[in-house]
C-alpha cells in the first residue's frame, strides 16, 4: 500500500463534486405542493423518502411501508445482522445455504460487477472489512499478518449460486454486500412506491438517490451537490434529473488517521489495505432502476483510478446504452473529469 502522508487533508477545502445525502427539494414552481417526507436510520445511514402529489395520509402510509421494506431487506443483506441471509452464508463453513430470491439476486449482481471490474470489486472481502473497523471509537490499523491471511480468502469466483442456494467454496471466506446493498434496496423501494401508486418521489438512502418521475410542474428534480469536508454548508453545484438514479462513492465517506496517515474504507481486495487511487470521488448517473449496478460501478471506478474509471464507464456505455450512464470523477488534485453527457449546474 502507498502510505501517503495525508495529515491535514481533512481540513482542506476541496473544490470538487460529490453527491451527498442532502437533497434540495424546495426549488419547486409556485404551483407545486410540499412533499410528504419521512426520515429514519437504516443501513448505517440516514434514509429519506419524499412523495409528491399525494394526500398526506396516503403518502405517509406508503412511506411507512417503504421503511418497513428497507428494514426487511437490511435483515437479509447485512452481514452484521445476526441471522441474515448473508450472515448465515458466512457462518456455514462452506456448506450450501438456501437464501431469499432477493439475496441471490444481489449476490449475482455483485459477482457480475466483480467480473466487469476484473476483481477490483469483490463481494468476498468480508474478512477484510471485519479487520478494518472504521466505526470503532478508536480505529486501529490491522496487523500485516491478519491482513495477509484474510486476503487469501478473497475470490469472488469461488462463490457458487444456483437458484436460491449459495455456497462459499472457501469455508473461511465471508461475503460483504455493503458495496451494492443500498443500490439494490433503492431499486426495490422504487418498485414498491410505484406499485403503490407513487408517480413523483425522491428516495435517498445516504447518497444513493433515485428520482421517480418529475416535479408537479413537469420540471426536473434538483439534487444538491455539497463541497466535500464542508459539513454540508457549501454547495458546488447540482444535477437536474427525472426518473434517474444518482450514486456516489468517495474515499472520504469513512476514514481515520493514524500516525499521520489517513486510511479510507475502500479496501483493495488484492492487498487488503485501502486502495491506492488518484480519485477522491466518483458520481454515476443512470436511468431509474439501475441503482444497484451503479452502486458497484462507482466503487469499481474509484478503485480503477482516473484513466481506468473513464475507460470502464465508456465500456458500460457502449455495452449497455439503455442505461444512459454518465459519470464525473474528482482526482486527488481536485480536477474534475466528466463524460460527455454529464451536466453539472453551477451554484447560483
Amino acid at each position: 500500500m502507498r502510505r501517503k502522508n495525508l495529515l491535514g487533508k481533512c481540513s482542506k477545502i476541496l473544490v470538487a463534486i460529490l453527491l451527498v445525502s442532502l437533497v434540495i427539494i424546495p426549488q419547486t414552481g409556485c404551483g407545486d405542493k410540499e412533499p410528504v417526507s419521512g426520515t429514519d436510520e437504516y443501513l448505517d445511514t440516514e434514509c429519506t423518502i419524499s412523495v409528491y402529489g399525494m394526500k398526506e395520509k396516503e403518502a405517509q402510509e406508503i412511506i411507512t411501508g417503504a421503511f418497513g421494506e428497507i428494514a426487511r431487506y437490511e435483515s437479509l443483506l447485512s452481514k452484521t445482522v445476526e441471522g441474515s441471509d448473508v450472515d448465515r452464508v458466512n457462518m456455514a463453513g462452506g456448506k450450501t445455504v438456501k437464501v431469499s430470491e432477493d439475496t441471490a439476486k444481489a449476490i449475482n449482481m455483485g459477482l457480475e460487477t466483480g467480473k466487469l471490474s476484473g476483481g477490483d470489486f469483490d463481494i468476498t472481502v468480508g474478512r477484510l472489512t471485519d479487520l478494518w473497523d472504521f466505526k470503532a471509537a478508536e480505529p486501529e490499523v490491522p496487523s500485516e499478518e491478519d491482513i495477509d491471511e484474510a486476503v487469501t480468502t478473497v475470490e469472488y469466483g469461488k462463490v457458487g449460486v444456483k437458484g436460491n442456494e449459495v455456497t462459499l467454496e472457501d469455508s473461511e471466506a465471508k461475503l460483504e454486500l455493503g458495496g451494492i446493498a443500498k443500490g439494490y434496496i433503492a431499486d426495490r423501494i422504487t418498485e414498491y412506491l410505484e406499485d403503490n401508486g407513487v408517480s413523483s418521489a425522491i428516495i435517498n438512502l445516504g447518497g444513493n438517490v433515485v428520482t421517480i418521475g418529475s416535479k408537479d410542474d413537469g420540471s426536473d428534480f434538483v439534487i444538491g451537490i455539497e463541497r466535500p469536508y464542508s459539513d454540508r454548508t457549501e454547495m458546488v453545484g447540482s444535477v437536474s434529473v427525472s426518473d434517474k438514479t444518482v450514486v456516489t462513492s468517495g474515499v472520504y465517506e469513512r476514514m481515520f488517521e493514524k500516525d499521520g496517515v489517513l486510511y479510507h474504507h475502500i479496501i483493495d481486495p488484492q492487498t487488503g489495505y485501502p486502495a491506492e487511487t488518484d480519485l477522491e470521488a466518483v458520481t454515476i448517473v443512470a436511468d431509474k432502476g439501475y441503482s444497484c449496478f451503479c452502486d458497484g460501478l462507482s466503487t469499481a471506478c474509484l478503485m480503477a483510478g482516473s484513466d481506468g474509471a473513464m475507460e470502464l464507464v465508456k465500456k458500460v456505455q457502449k455495452d449497455n446504452p439503455d442505461m444512459h450512464i454518465e459519470a464525473s470523477f474528482i482526482d486527488e488534485n481536485d480536477n474534475l473529469t466528466m463524460t460527455d453527457g454529464m451536466v453539472i449546474n453551477p451554484v447560483e
